[in-house]
């Protein structure tokens, strides 16, 4: 295990979450919560497709498999691409949700390199894990080996000068401003070259 441990980072974030499985999906009434959000009748949502009103209803009901032409009509009717049709809503996605954390009262995990601070570790089924980090380590020596895990990473240098070593490039010394976006599973580390330790933000995806 390394010493920043990310994946640990990574199962706290997803412990908030709740696990859960694809739906077969029902077509037709997929094709009637979209009629139904715009607020049309069978006459008006047919009207726009150019389909005749009982086939629209047969579809609804799932008395007919409607043809490929059937579901492009459909689909340019309901302004929407023929893929959407078939794309089960997210009902743990809720438009418009967020969190704020004020600052400094993010969970904090501390290790002999790094500071952490998890940030909006409230909202759950996140797709990204983002949190400060105070960079305590100051040479290479301080690590067990390279820092590797799933998904890609985004950091951005918040204050300090910090020097970014990863597996397949020179190292790299970084800025007040400076960022990197890389993919994660190769091998990375981060280390103060400043007088302070440097403080960054890192965004760690957590999809997959």
């Amino acid at each position: 295990m390394t010493t920043r441990d990310p994946k640990t980072l990574i199962s706290i974030a997803r412990s908030s979450g709740e696990e859960h499985s694809g739906e077969p999906l029902d077509l037709g009434m997929r094709v009637r919560e979209l009629r139904k959000a715009k607020d049309w009748t069978l006459e008006q949502a047919a009207g726009q497709a150019g389909l005749a009103r009982s086939t629209l209803s047969k579809i609804e009901n799932g008395q007919m498999s409607p043809t490929y032409e059937a579901l492009k009509k459909l689909a340019v009717g309901l302004e929407i691409s023929v893929p959407q049709l078939f794309t089960q809503p997210q009902r743990d996605q809720i438009n418009g949700r967020m969190t704020i954390t004020k600052s400094g009262e993010g969970a904090s995990h501390a290790t002999a390199t790094y500071e952490h601070e998890l940030l909006a570790e409230t909202l759950k089924n996140k797709t990204m894990l983002p949190y400060r980090a105070r960079v305590r380590a100051r040479s290479m020596e301080e690590f067990d080996g390279w820092v590797r895990h799933d998904g890609e990473e985004f950091l951005y240098v918040l204050t300090g000068v910090v020097k970014f070593y990863s597996e397949f490039y020179e190292p790299v010394e970084m800025r007040r401003g400076d960022s990197a976006y890389y993919d994660a599973a190769m091998g990375h580390n981060l280390v103060s070259v400043s007088t302070e330790d440097a403080n960054i933000l890192w965004v760690t995806s957590l999809a997959g």
